[in-house]
């Protein structure tokens, strides 16, 4: 079992969740993020006040899987989220030791689904 962690960019959601609804994937977790990378966020200027804007609003998804779906999982957020230029996001892979359905108590691999 693995826990799939995603940061992308907000406007790419919709893709993102259409990529993994293609690739049988339904089941996920999405979050409202602020944070920065190698783009190091950009200055605006508001009534003659410069302000330095450095954490730019992200979107974080979590999707546990099971080790058949890894792969496809993670082919589908590239999928929906890459446009080619600095600040696409990345995705991290966690190892998930256990996971309880709460409604049944099943564990592990069952439990995901």
């Amino acid at each position: 079992m693995k826990l799939v962690i995603a940061m992308i960019q907000s406007h790419k959601l919709g893709d993102v969740k259409k990529a993994l609804y293609d690739a049988k994937i339904h089941k996920m977790t999405v979050t409202n993020a602020l944070g920065c990378g190698q783009q190091k966020g950009y200055t605006e200027t508001y009534r003659g006040v410069i302000h330095q804007v450095n954490l730019l609003k992200k979107v974080k998804i979590e999707i546990a899987v099971n080790e058949e779906y890894l792969k496809s999982t993670i082919d589908a957020i590239i999928e929906g989220a890459r446009t080619g230029k600095i600040g696409d996001g990345k995705i991290f892979v966690l190892n998930l030791p256990e996971c309880v359905r709460i409604r049944t108590g099943e564990r592990g691999a069952k439990a995901i689904g």
